[in-house]
């Protein structure tokens, strides 16, 4: 597993989640109702264990084996706040859906009816956002802007919960994913989605200006990753 497992995460933890609260209350409009989901990729189980024992209990990771491990580390401790809800937040490859079915409630990042129909199999009445590609650069993913209706309807006859729409910005300063996240609120508002998933630790005040419902924040909470050893 990836990471550096305990210094970051243990040193200033306190303090950095308090940080990440008060930047979400001084930039939502409506600040009770965004939910944040604690990124903890590249970081071990203590990670988890520490959001969980802080009240965090929406945790979000990028790949498939990391997310299986981790969850199967923590099921079953007694931290007092709930058991972890856990996000998957990766490209969604249709052979590792059954791995993940039992233990992901929510799978943001639906860029095709394929992967939509195959969660639908393995988990039926998931909760599923879609990805909207904002930026139209190779690798960042999502399905475009002139597609989303007809996936979101699609997805719709699946025996899924269509909750809404995800989208992560360009890379440089924050400002710039204000036009994306602003189209990215408008669509949730014409298909009559609830749900907009949109910003990290650099741009989360612009996302939420934006009208972003929920937040993914790693690095602001956990520090810096350490590279993996080659």
């Amino acid at each position: 597993m990836n990471g550096s497992p305990l210094r970051p995460v243990a040193d200033g933890f306190a303090e950095r989640l308090d940080e990440v609260r008060g930047r979400i209350a001084a930039s939502s409009r409506d600040p009770g109702s965004v939910r944040m989901v604690a990124v903890t990729k590249g970081f071990g189980p203590e990670a988890a264990r520490m959001a969980l024992a802080a009240g965090v209990t929406e945790l979000g990771e990028n790949y498939a084996d990391e997310l299986v491990a981790k969850a199967g580390q923590v099921a079953g401790d007694d931290l007092g706040t709930g058991q972890p809800v856990w996000h998957f937040l990766g490209s969604i490859q249709r052979n590792k859906v059954a791995r993940l079915a039992p233990v992901v409630s929510w799978w943001q990042g639906l860029q095709r009816l394929e992967e939509g129909q195959a969660i639908a199999r393995r988990h039926p009445r998931s909760s599923v956002l879609v990805q909207v590609d904002v930026t139209g650069l190779p690798g960042r993913g999502g399905c475009a802007p002139d597609r989303v209706p007809e996936l979101v309807a699609a997805l719709r006859d699946e025996d899924l919960e269509v909750a809404g729409l995800m989208a992560v910005g360009p890379p440089g300063p924050p400002d710039a994913s204000r036009s994306g996240f602003a189209l990215v609120s408008s669509m949730a508002d014409a298909l009559g989605l609830p749900v907009r998933s949109m910003g990290m630790s650099d741009d989360l005040e612009v996302a939420l200006a934006e009208g972003s419902t929920m937040v993914r924040v790693g690095r602001a909470l956990f520090g810096e990753r350490t590279p993996a050893p080659r």
